[in-house]
């Protein structure tokens, strides 16, 4: 099922070029509607929950949780995208190394408690910041190459709280026609990546085929699913 895909390997620096060209489709200029609809099931009754976004890009979801009295973590290559996702909100932040990932920096603005590291998603580790109460997952697992999504998903499930809540969002679509990414990633491997310590709820899928002919495709679904330690 996944063969044609399996072998696609997009380099950092590919990333990063498409920031500084400026093709980044892949970015939402509003909230993803699929967190919107379901953030009640992700807070759960809680307040003030630690969310973290693997490769947030300029996500503007982050400042909307924050505005919510949330606290934010990002991870992202394109310092690019960090400077533009504090500019475009007008937002102060400051800049510094982490002494624990050579060459990292971390970009924070204290006033809405939005920190986002500018390094190698698989350098970062729960030594940095933690453990997270939330994950919203909009465009990474879909992103990583697909020979790296066990060491993603290891790393997910090592930053997850006893009572975290993780969106995950994923894109159905026949992929003989399209070699990604975003990459095809079905309901199966969500299970054989994260079953085993977590609960698996599918919450919506949905047609997303609108601008997506472009691609070839004739079918593009994209499905939200919780996922729990099963420890709760």
């Amino acid at each position: 099922m996944l063969e044609q895909q399996a072998d696609r390997v997009m380099a950092l620096g590919e990333w990063e070029e498409r920031w500084q060209q400026n093709k980044i489709g892949f970015h939402q200029p509003e909230v993803h509607k699929m967190l919107k609809k379901n953030i009640d099931k992700v807070l759960n009754g809680r307040t003030g929950v630690r969310f973290f976004f693997p490769l947030c890009g300029k996500a503007v979801d982050m400042k909307w949780l924050a505005d919510m009295g949330h606290s934010v973590v990002g991870v992202e290559i394109s310092e690019k995208a960090i400077r533009q996702f504090f500019e475009e909100n007008n937002m102060t932040y400051t800049e510094e190394p982490v002494p624990a990932i050579p060459g990292a920096k971390v970009y924070k603005n204290s006033e809405k408690n939005i920190s986002l590291y500018q390094c190698n998603l698989y350098n970062f580790s729960n030594s940095i910041e933690g453990h997270f109460g939330a994950i919203w997952d909009r465009a990474s697992l879909v992103a990583v190459n697909p020979g790296d999504r066990e060491k993603y998903a290891a790393l997910i499930i090592s930053l997850m709280a006893n009572d975290c809540r993780y969106l995950l969002d994923t894109l159905l679509y026949n992929h003989d026609l399209y070699q990604g990414p975003p990459f095809f990633v079905p309901d199966e491997q969500v299970h054989s990546l994260f079953g085993s310590s977590c609960g698996i709820e599918l919450l919506q899928s949905e047609d997303a085929l609108v601008d997506k002919r472009n691609w070839g495709l004739d079918k593009f679904l994209e499905n939200v699913h919780l996922i729990t330690p099963k420890s709760n």
